[in-house]
């Protein structure tokens, strides 16, 4: 029992409970509340490692793998699952002959993303490269953009719901997922070591800009900013230092 229940742990557990819900969302069709649920579980994310290492609790390495575990149902199993819902949706409408049992299967390769967000957590845990910076898109990003689509298409933003719904895109989106999480390319991190603006002023750029979007375009920013973010994290490699 020693060394389960500490604040960081709690936290972790708070994540993955919020992507349990957000799937019982889903599947009960209250997919209105799973930006609700990610907000939670993103931010419990983000603190349970701050956590963990101003209380000294990173030597026993449960919290390291109960992370994981955890990040698998919220940025994994959650964004596979919102897919499924966008494409099983899409495909009762345009396939009303099909069976039930065909449509839902076609919908399944959604969870291609949970697939391919296990191999990069797995990847994640063992590649001594990725201490600061990230290779890859990292799971919580990747659930950013897809949670954003889906929030598109539940308000019709800017009436782009049907568009982003179309098989296609929605199989094109899937692809560009799976790839970038498992990708070898560098992706900046918001790991600060201190507040200091020439050391980090991309982050600070680039965290400017996402809340100014945020404002004027509201949910339709969530997969604009996480494009950003991927456009700079590959172009940084490049600029001068």
């Amino acid at each position: 029992m020693k060394g389960l229940f500490n604040i960081p742990n709690l936290l972790t557990l708070i994540n993955l409970f919020s992507g349990c819900l957000a799937v019982v969302f889903l599947f009960s069709y209250h997919a209105d509340y799973v930006i609700w649920c990610m907000v939670v579980s993103l931010v419990a994310d983000f603190f349970d490692g701050m956590a963990a290492r101003a209380l000294k609790t990173t030597a026993s390495g449960i919290g390291k793998e109960l992370d994981s575990l955890a990040d698998v149902v919220s940025f994994g199993l959650v964004p596979g699952t919102v897919f499924h819902y966008m494409l099983y949706n899409t495909a009762k409408i345009g396939f009303t002959g099909d069976s039930e049992l065909g449509i839902i299967l076609y919908s399944s390769i959604a969870f291609l993303i949970t697939l391919f967000a296990a191999l990069r957590l797995a990847k994640f845990n063992i590649d001594t490269r990725q201490s600061v910076d990230f290779i890859g898109l990292a799971t919580p990003a990747a659930t950013i953009y897809v949670v954003g689509l889906l929030q598109i298409y539940l308000a019709n933003s800017f009436s782009l719901g049907s568009l982003i719904t179309q098989p296609m895109i929605l199989i094109l989106n899937i692809t560009f997922i799976c790839f970038m999480m498992i990708a070898e390319i560098p992706m900046f991190s918001f790991k600060f070591k201190s507040l200091n603006w020439k050391a980090n002023q991309l982050q600070f750029i680039f965290l400017a800009v996402s809340i100014a979007m945020l404002i004027f375009l509201k949910f339709v920013a969530l997969p604009l900013i996480i494009l950003i973010y991927i456009t700079l994290s590959i172009t940084k490699k490049y600029l001068p230092k």
